[in-house]
């Protein structure tokens, strides 16, 4: 699968090292070439400095062919705008989209966009930890 990858933090690091372990085609955009210092050693993907809400850079970036497109950035508004370009400018057929406002997250989905909270999520896990059963350290 040929996928794009808007920032370059932990998280898109991390997602671009999986996908390009499994042998997808991983390009990762991002505005500060510093962060692509997160990608793996021996990354076989591709990297290029661009801002996700140019649609020029997004272009260079390759998303006209990109099956799916991830906006992992620190900005739930830049992950929103980009992601709904790669959806309907673009017509990419996979766009996730990572938004840390709850509220946020609600209205882009109802949007039709496939959101990720890792705030929502993070507070779930922390509630099932609390009153889960207890798991003693090892």
């Amino acid at each position: 699968m040929n996928i794009l990858i808007m920032g370059c933090g932990r998280l898109g690091a991390q997602i671009a090292a999986m996908l390009d372990e499994q042998g997808h085609r991983v390009t990762v955009m991002d505005t500060n070439a510093g962060s692509f210092r997160r990608l793996r050693e021996g990354f076989g993907g591709v990297t290029v400095i661009g801002n996700g809400m140019d649609a020029q850079a997004l272009e260079r970036a390759g998303v006209r062919e990109a099956e799916a497109f991830f906006a992992v950035t620190q900005g739930d508004n830049r992950n929103y705008f980009a992601s709904q370009m790669a959806k309907q400018v673009y017509q990419v057929p996979r766009v996730l989209c990572r938004i840390y406002d709850p509220g946020r997250e609600k209205i882009f989905r109802e949007l039709g966009l496939e959101t990720f909270s890792p705030t929502s999520m993070g507070a779930r896990v922390m509630i099932d930890m609390l009153l889960g059963p207890r798991q003693e350290a090892k």
